[in-house]
């Protein structure tokens, strides 16, 4: 199974909640809008082109062993291009609280995953249940 050192994934989440706290800032669909072309390169790219984690990789030194596996930073990257995508649509229809609420989302699941817990990780399980037709208790 390929993985990718931790630092490398809590410097994109930094990343994304430094983004989103300008955008209550600042534009929200500027600031957003560069948030969600560094996220969709990185993830064209499998991470290689992510800014955020160019970044962590000159300014973190280290051999930290954690890691995390490379299915599931995509499954969570996937998870914010989305949220980033409802607020941006939701910004650009006017919607205003409504793209608030989406980068409120987005900015609580990376905060709590720089705080050692992973929402979108859970959801990666419920949705291995599923699919591997395993009832999910709650």
């Amino acid at each position: 199974m390929r993985e990718v050192p931790m630092r490398y994934v809590k410097a994109n989440q930094v990343g994304i909640v430094l983004f989103v706290l300008l955008s209550f800032v600042f534009n929200p669909i500027v600031v957003l809008g560069a948030l969600w072309s560094i996220q969709v390169v990185g993830l064209a790219s499998s991470g290689k082109l992510n800014l955020f984690v160019h970044i962590g990789k000159a300014v973190l030194t280290g051999k930290g062993t954690e890691m995390q596996a490379v299915e599931l930073q995509r499954f969570n990257n996937i998870l914010a291009v989305l949220f980033l995508s409802l607020a941006l649509i939701s910004f650009s229809l006017g919607w205003v609280i409504a793209g608030y609420a989406f980068s409120v989302m987005l900015l609580a699941a990376a905060s709590a995953a720089l705080l050692g817990y992973c929402v979108g990780c859970t959801v990666y399980f419920w949705y291995k249940q599923l699919r591997a037709g395993r009832k999910i208790g709650f």
